[in-house]
């Protein structure tokens, strides 16, 4: 059984944080939990991310919301940022996890994706239900719903480094569980 914990993970870009995500809930398969929510996975050409898709955990239905050259009126560095592809997949995953799932699961609340209300909206929603929630942050952002969520009493905020990038979703696992992490 899971604790009703709020948990966010926050790191600089490429530490791992959807990384680490992932293998919490790989390791908390176990727990007979229906695990809902979004995941973002950059789209990469090599090396190089080139894009960002966004998908449905409980559907497993995906979505381009991001790319380098995409034509649309909000940029986030080279991508543009397609809002409807991003609220169809990501902010209908979160409406349906807290509705039907006992784990909701938002990746990532960063820079392109507080461009949509609906998105915020969704998150904000997310955090007043009585479900434990794991979501990535972006960690320098100043939007007000970011410092929102680092300002709340009931989410624990860990920072995702190279060093602890191993051992954290350990850590995030036995505080959900409720053993002394």
């Amino acid at each position: 059984m899971i604790s009703d914990i709020k948990i966010g993970i926050t790191g600089l870009p490429g530490t791992g944080k959807t990384t680490s995500l992932l293998r919490v809930i790989d390791m908390l398969k176990d727990e007979e939990l229906v695990v809902g929510g979004m995941i973002n996975e950059p789209i990469l050409n090599g090396r190089h991310r080139v894009g960002m898709m966004t998908r449905n955990l409980l559907t497993s239905e995906k979505e381009v919301f991001a790319k380098a050259g995409f034509e649309s009126k909000i940029m986030v560095g080279k991508f543009g940022v397609d809002i409807h592809a991003l609220e169809r997949v990501g902010v209908q995953a979160i409406r349906d996890a807290v509705d039907q799932c006992s784990l909701i699961v938002i990746d990532e609340v960063g820079k392109m994706e507080v461009e949509s209300e609906e998105f915020s909206k969704a998150v904000k929603e997310a955090l007043e239900a009585d479900k434990p929630m794991i979501l990535t942050l972006h960690k320098k952002s100043r939007n007000p719903l970011l410092q929102d969520i680092r300002r709340r009493d009931d989410v624990r905020i860990l920072e995702v480094t190279p060093t602890n990038r191993n051992l954290l979703p350990f850590k995030i696992v036995r505080l959900m569980t409720g053993e002394n992490a």
